[in-house]
């Protein structure tokens, strides 16, 4: 053992050490820990996870790839606002519903995996839905309740 952290193999095991670091922080960071809430829109039963701090509103969905049938992610603001989304790091075409501090989905946008283009709500929201791209056609739309959202 001593060979190989002193010996000629020393930048070999250094370079081995940082690939199996590297693998498994991008893995941990990728899939959080997040809370999960049930929702429900027009009878559609969805599974989410909660970003609701800070950091996690900033991870999202970034580096998945893939979300399971019937699952997104939920952010959540501590107050009514117009922030806007984009698909830095983030593999998957998604779809957005904003969403009011009443539960009602304002607008609901497509967003083009790794597209730094901007998608905001059009009037003030306090909830986003993120799901697989196509998720909400037939199933929602502008003026539709989400049901189980935190207060």
């Amino acid at each position: 053992m001593v060979t190989i952290l002193t010996g000629r193999s020393r930048p070999v095991f250094y370079l081995i050490i940082a690939l199996i670091i590297l693998t498994f922080s991008n893995y941990s960071f990728a899939y959080t820990n997040n809370k999960k809430i049930d929702l429900e829109i027009n009878n559609y039963s969805i599974q989410a996870e909660v970003a609701d701090t800070e950091s996690n509103r900033a991870q999202g969905l970034m580096f998945r790839q893939q979300l399971a049938t019937n699952s997104g992610m939920l952010f959540v603001f501590e107050q009514s606002g117009l922030p806007c989304f984009w698909m830095k790091n983030t593999p998957l075409n998604l779809s957005i519903a904003f969403i009011t501090d009443k539960g009602v989905i304002t607008n609901i946008e497509h967003m083009q995996a790794q597209s730094l283009d901007g998608h905001c709500p059009v009037a003030p929201i306090r909830y986003a839905l993120e799901m697989k791209q196509g998720w909400f056609e037939g199933k929602a739309k502008a003026g539709d309740t989400v049901h189980g959202l935190p207060m």
